[in-house]
């Protein structure tokens, strides 16, 4: 025979059990049970919100927890938000919970996993909480980013800057986080040959920002690269197809026909170019030297032209003169007086005039 004593307090309650099989739940009080078969008795505080026992679905089944508990069975599509005196205490995964009743404040939110993102208007404390990342995956957009969210391979939508959550083990989810700022592409070192055969260097400057985050990653695998060998493309295009010196006295153009290139390429990647240009145009030392030479001699040839051009000016200018003074003698002596003028000016003069000469002409003509 076996015995057994028990004493149930007045937060607990007694679970009897029988050869294995429950019998009935016991109220706060001493128990004393004598008995040849297996007797059990377990003892459950009110003070844990949750009945946990092993044989819980005996429980259930037998309909004593009526009253005194409320059930919880969460299918495999749903899970459990637990809020214990009025503060949040954790997520249930799938299966049965029963919890005391009257004892503390005890709610279960029941929630669909199906759709994958968990929505909820308390999501940053629950975010908050410890070991909550057993169940979700947090995502943190900032800003000037954009979230991309595919499940099982599939795009789902465009994420704005804000904190999301993501229900674990439900389904593939991919979230990528995409810079909208404008960021700058440096294609520096570039060695291309011109039409003409001279090699040199030319590092480019782009300046863009992604447009379209989904088609961004979706076309290529990487953007700023696609973008890179655009550019490195576009160069080849523009400078293969001119002359050295079509180059250096075109630049303008040459960048802006280099901005179309770029420009229509990108926008297939979902980006928006603001400026595309050549920083640098860098010649080997040789050719420098030469080009040097070749601007010093067209400069020196442009100033000996303006100086005879000037000179033939003036050539032309005292030929006229000449030829008025040739046939007025006036005007010549008149001349002759201005020049008189200019140099006493500057000096010590004395004129000695003749019998009728100029003073009687310059009277005469007075």
């Amino acid at each position: 025979m076996k015995y057994i004593s028990v004493r149930v307090r007045s937060f607990e309650r007694g679970l009897l059990f029988r050869n294995g099989d429950f019998k009935r739940l016991l109220p706060p009080g001493n128990y004393r049970f004598f008995s040849w078969s297996d007797i059990r008795v377990d003892v459950a505080s009110l003070r844990d919100p949750w009945l946990k026992h092993p044989d819980l679905d005996l429980l259930i089944s037998a309909g004593v927890l009526r009253d005194l508990a409320t059930v919880i069975d969460l299918q495999d599509h749903q899970r459990g938000l637990v809020w214990i005196d009025g503060r949040f205490n954790g997520v249930l995964a799938p299966g049965r919970y029963a919890y005391w009743l009257g004892f503390r404040e005890v709610r279960v939110e029941t929630v669909e996993v199906a759709q994958v993102r968990f929505e909820h208007p308390e999501l940053a404390v629950i975010l908050n909480t410890p070991a909550i990342g057993n169940y979700f995956e947090p995502f943190l957009v900032s800003e000037g980013f954009a979230g991309l969210y595919l499940r099982n391979g599939q795009y789902v939508e465009t994420l704005k800057p804000g904190h999301y959550a993501f229900w674990r083990n439900v389904a593939q989810v991919k979230l990528q986080a995409i810079d909208l700022r404008e960021q700058i592409l440096e294609v520096s070192g570039q060695e291309l040959m011109t039409a003409d055969k001279v090699t040199l260097r030319i590092n480019a400057l782009v300046t863009f920002h992604i447009a379209d985050p989904l088609r961004a990653t979706m076309v290529t695998d990487d953007v700023k690269q696609a973008l890179y060998r655009e550019v490195q493309l576009g160069l080849r295009a523009v400078v293969g197809t001119r002359s050295i010196d079509a180059l250096l006295e075109d630049k303008d153009g040459v960048s802006q026909e280099l901005d179309t290139l770029v420009r229509r390429r990108a926008d297939e990647f979902g980006l928006t170019i603001a400026t595309v240009g050549m920083r640098d145009i860098i010649l080997p030392g040789d050719m420098r030297d030469l080009l040097n030479k070749v601007t010093e001699a067209k400069k020196a040839a442009e100033a000996n032209l303006i100086t005879r051009r000037e000179e033939t000016a003036a050539m032309r200018s005292q030929a006229n003169t000449a030829k008025l003074m040739e046939n007025n003698r006036i005007l010549m002596r008149l001349r002759e007086l201005e020049t008189l003028e200019k140099v006493a000016d500057k000096a010590k003069l004395h004129v000695v005039l003749g019998e009728k000469g100029l003073t009687d002409i310059v009277v005469n003509a007075i």
